[in-house]
């Protein structure tokens, strides 16, 4: 028997995958919005049989918005960018425009929202990333009293644009550059995690409030690549670079098409992404992160070692 119906957006991606699982093992059913199913049919395989529907919209189709969300008990919303690709595909449509029509949505229709923001937003005001998040958190609020706006510091698994990122740059530059001398500290938290927060509050019903969803450490950015040179069994060099050289070559890579820092993302990292004095978080409302950096990211580094997961050093390390 089905408990509620979860429409979710962002299903494809890393807390998406482990939510569509949680939530359908405990007779929830996932609605999942593609912009091609097609090419999402994956989704169907996700979690329980007959517990899936994919649905096929643009994120700025309001009349298929409306009506898909009026079908729903709550709304998930977990679309995010770490990087503009076009006009379409901007901080200010993603982050700020979309949330602040799906609470609108929401609301005309009595639909639960749930809406995935980011850590340490408040702070960098000189980061449009974060300043597109603060603005759809302000929207949000003022047009659904009953939203609830979660915080995540960085947010880490196999699927990330995070650790997979570094890994894959630390496996092949013997030198590598801390921005911001890595001091920048961070509470890691696992996909499973956050995916495991989303559906504690489902289930248990909580609605306006603003929590800060963070890991079981702090963790400064130099520390965060030690363990991954360490999990894949790597020594680099690890060399500060000046905040100059940092911002020219930051707008030099931001010109690719993947790229591995911009401009914008070195202005981000000057912020610490930690949890405010006073806030909530969830293991303020009884739902503690558990996987620690070390032992999660052990799960997948093997992918980026020599030898992969049966090298010979995996095996003496076990």
């Amino acid at each position: 028997m089905i408990k509620e119906k979860v429409l979710i957006f962002g299903s494809t991606g890393q807390i998406g995958k482990h939510l569509i699982r949680k939530l359908t093992k405990n007779s929830y059913k996932a609605i999942c919005q593609t912009r091609n199913a097609h090419k999402s049919v994956f989704l169907k395989t996700s979690g329980s049989i007959g517990y899936i529907d994919i649905v096929e919209t643009s994120i700025f189709d309001e009349k298929k918005l409306d009506q898909i969300i009026k079908d729903a008990d709550i709304c998930v919303n977990l679309i995010g960018i770490l990087h503009e690709k076009n006009k379409f595909n901007s901080f200010l449509n993603i982050h700020t425009k979309f949330p602040a029509l799906l609470s609108m949505l929401c609301k005309k229709n009595n639909t639960k929202f749930i809406h995935l923001s980011a850590l340490g937003v408040e702070n960098a005001t000189n980061s449009l990333y974060a300043k597109s998040k603060l603005d759809g958190e302000k929207q949000i609020i003022s047009n659904y009293e009953k939203a609830v706006i979660l915080k995540p510091s960085v947010v880490f698994s196999v699927s990330d644009s995070f650790t997979t990122k570094f890994l894959s740059l630390l496996s092949i530059f013997p030198i590598f550059p801390l921005y911001h001398k890595g001091e920048t500290k961070f509470m890691p938290i696992h996909a499973t995690d956050v995916a495991n927060l989303i559906y504690y509050i489902i289930s248990n019903e909580i609605i306006s409030k603003k929590i800060e969803v963070i890991g079981p450490e702090i963790l400064t950015l130099k520390e965060i690549i030690e363990i991954l040179l360490i999990s894949i069994n790597k020594k680099r060099i690890l060399i500060p670079m000046p905040n100059i050289i940092a911002k020219i070559s930051a707008m030099f890579f931001q010109k690719f098409p993947n790229p591995p820092i911009t401009l914008d993302q070195f202005k981000l990292l000057k912020y610490h992404n930690v949890r405010t004095k006073n806030s909530i978080t969830n293991f303020s409302i009884g739902c503690p992160s558990v996987i620690k950096f070390k032992d999660g990211i052990q799960k997948y580094s093997y992918n980026w070692r020599e030898g992969g997961q049966y090298s010979v050093n995996n095996l003496i390390n076990k």
